[in-house]
């Protein structure tokens, strides 16, 4: 029961950026199963699922923090504290590049496919070069994008909720 308050005491657009950011991350390890499988077609449309859950969160999370509430402080005391900064910083940095690198990501992936295995090889070796660090870096963002979420509003709850 005590769940169920303080899922109620928040804001509904933090529960929904959690699940969106949720199916991201799931999206996300989907297609690199399905292409280390070799099934290209199908990692395209997963990468394409990312893209459109994560816009939704983006903008979602945009609307929250501009319209409903622009902060919330993280109350707990002792060392969880400097964990939670930790991996509140680290996701904020890293999140600011991932717009840009999953979209040119998703461009290169795209021209690679749209121009046939010989033309496109050019394309295809940058997409590769590139999401060899951006795929990781996306992934630790979708994950830990979950994490300040959990520790925020479910396991260590400010109190003005």
């Amino acid at each position: 029961m005590p769940d169920l308050l303080i899922l109620s005491a928040a804001h509904p657009l933090v529960h929904v950026n959690a699940a969106l950011n949720s199916l991201a991350t799931l999206l996300l390890v989907l297609a690199l199963v399905l292409i280390k499988r070799g099934h290209e077609q199908a990692h395209r449309t997963a990468m394409i699922g990312a893209l459109a859950v994560s816009a939704a969160f983006l903008a979602c999370y945009l609307y929250y923090h501009f319209a409903v509430r622009l902060t919330v402080r993280f109350t707990h005391e002792g060392p969880v504290r400097y964990v939670y900064y930790f991996i509140l910083a680290t996701h904020v940095v890293l999140a600011m590049t991932v717009p840009y690198l999953a979209l040119r990501a998703a461009y290169l992936g795209s021209r690679s496919l749209a121009l046939g295995a010989e033309a496109g090889q050019a394309f295809r070796a940058k997409h590769r070069r590139l999401v060899r660090w951006a795929y990781p870096i996306w992934l630790y963002v979708s994950v830990t994008g979950v994490l300040v979420y959990l520790m925020l509003y479910q396991w260590f709850p400010p109190a003005d909720l």
